[in-house]
Formats: structure tokens, sequence, C-alpha cells
């Protein structure tokens, strides 16, 4: 079945490389606006529920979530780059239980792609991203023993394939034969533990460290992803983005999964709604290992699970650019 997978990626990159313009999905279209476009946006999301004498129950609860994205893109006729920067943070508390962190992103994604062709909407492209997050992750309700910190882990990926999509903005596919992820375990305790899949730390007989758990791990594989943009009625957008990684030698065919999809309603110029689902999976996220305190040999007592998040919000999304030019103009 690996094998199989193999075959079936190579056989698509070889069809994308010798593709011709109008030979598969849609003619290109000349409406390409060429330079520089800039996005910022900050927005604060807020929700609340209180109980006084309900006699149906609840507990009462305050959330909110702050997000910042920006985005720098620019078009030739030959060549693009597009970056994109994305911070959210947000944190809930419930009556009894203080405050617990909701949400926690660093992302940094950098595109550039190369046209050979004027009229084909196949391109060359080398990728760059890079994620992790803010603060201390917890397995609640224990708050003394972090399982996650800022960069442990970090996730980084560098590629170069092909991708569809040079004239249509809505659509892109991206495929990569060779893509270096690095993980990043900066957090010696987490490393020693073997967390993330890094490599963990080896004792004696006595419980002393021999050698300490690595704080880096790299594979080499194959990453496969799609982003598609849509309005489906007026003010409500759909946006996806879905990533598909395998590493060649470490258990090649065991696919990492993540898939954003999000649902934006737009109120007016400054409120928004958003609904939201996060699918991941990473094969090296173990839910329980069981570890030999002699020997230090892990044994996986519940392998890596699906994990989803869902969200929905509603709250203030100011645009910086058109924010800032307003204020001067008053």
């Amino acid at each position: 079945m690996r094998y199989f997978y193999l075959a079936l990626f190579l056989l698509v990159t070889l069809t994308l490389a010798q593709a011709q313009p109008t030979s598969i999905f849609l003619k290109p279209r000349d409406t390409t606006t060429y330079g520089w476009q800039s996005k910022k946006e900050v927005g604060l999301y807020f929700n609340q529920v209180s109980f006084t004498n309900w006699n149906a129950g609840g507990v009462n609860s305050i959330s909110g979530r702050v997000i910042g994205q920006f985005e720098e893109n620019y078009k030739a006729k030959k060549f693009f780059w597009n970056s994109r920067l994305q911070l959210r943070y947000g944190v809930n508390s419930q009556e009894s239980q203080g405050l617990r962190k909701t949400e926690d992103v660093i992302e940094l994604v950098s595109n550039f792609g190369y046209e050979s062709h004027k009229n084909s909407n196949w391109f060359y492209s080398a990728r760059f991203s890079f994620n992790t997050q803010f603060s201390n992750g917890f397995n609640y309700p224990d708050t003394r023993n972090p399982i996650s910190r800022f960069m442990a882990p970090g996730y980084l990926f560098f590629g170069a394939g092909m991708e569809y999509g040079r004239h249509i903005d809505k659509l892109s596919f991206y495929g990569s034969p060779l893509t270096l992820k690095t993980t990043f375990v900066f957090d010696q305790d987490l490393a020693n533990s073997g967390a993330f899949g890094v490599d963990p730390a080896i004792y004696d007989m006595s419980g002393n460290i021999v050698r300490p758990g690595k704080n880096i791990r790299q594979e080499l594989g194959i990453l496969l992803t799609n982003t598609y943009q849509h309005e489906v009625a007026d003010n409500v957008s759909v946006n996806s983005r879905l990533s598909l990684y395998t590493d060649y030698i470490n258990s090649f065919g065991n696919i990492d999964i993540d898939w954003e999809l999000m649902v934006n309603m737009t109120v007016n110029s400054y409120i928004k709604a958003t609904i939201g689902s996060h699918l991941r999976y990473d094969n090296d996220i173990k839910t329980e290992i069981e570890k030999n305190e002699v020997t230090n040999v892990e044994t996986v007592i519940q392998g890596a699970k699906l994990q989803w998040k869902q969200l929905l919000g509603i709250g203030v999304v100011v645009d910086l650019d058109t924010f800032i030019a307003a204020t001067l103009r008053s």
C-alpha cells in the first residue's frame, strides 16, 4: 500500500509538470492585479453567559479571543510571492474553574512561485511555513505539568514542487515530493520524555540521564495542500485549508492531516461572525505512553488520535489599512 501511494503521487506530479494550459481544470484568466497588495486585520471576539435563579441550571462563563492576520502579496507576470502571518489567542473562565486557554496560534506561511509559461495555470513553487504557540498548554485540571510550551513544539516545513492556481485566486493545489519537516522541542523536560516524536533521553540503571532527549527531529517526505475560498451568499464566505504530509523513512503511509474550515459572515464593516472546524492528526503525538524506568523503552498504550476543535464567535474585526486611511482623512 505504501508503494501504491508513492507511485500515485509521482504519477500526479508528472502529470502536473507536463499538463497543457487548456488540458486540465480551467482556462487561465488574464484578470490578475500585479504589484503589491497587503491586508492587515485585528479583531476581538467575546462571549458571555450569566445565570441568576435560572431553574434550568447552568454555569456562568466568559470567554474572549484576539486575532491578527497580516498579508503581503506580490504578483508579476512571471512570478509571485505571498506571505501570511496569523496570530490567535483565546481564553475562557468558568465559575469555580479559573482562567483556561482555548486557542493559541503563531503561524507564518511564505510561498514563492515561478511560471514558465504565461498561459498556464501550473507553476513551480517553493513553500515555507512555521508554527508554534505563545504560552504553556495544560491537560486541565492539571496546571502544574505543561504538555506544551512556546517552541515545544514548533514546526517548520520547507519544500519545492508544483502548484495549480496561478490565475485563480480562490483555488490552489500544491504538491511537493521533497519537503523537509523539522520539529522543535525546546523544553528539556518534554524532550527527555520524547514528546512530539523527538528521541527521548536515555537513563542508566540508577535513573541518571546518560543522553538528554533530542530537541530537534527532521523528516523528509511528501506534502500536498489545497486552499479554497468561495462566497456562498451575500456577505458569507467559506475558506478551506487542507494539508497532508507523510515521511519517506519513518512510517511512510501514515499521513499527518491538518484541515481548517471557516465560515465567515459579515454583518457590517466591523462586526463579523465566524463558524469554524479544525481537524488534526499527527502520528508522532501518542495519547498514552508507558516507559520502563530501567531500560527507558517506551510502550505505546494508546496511539495517535484525531484532534478536533470547533469554533463559534462574533466580534469586532478592523482592517488596519482602511482604519488608518479614514483616520488620516478626518
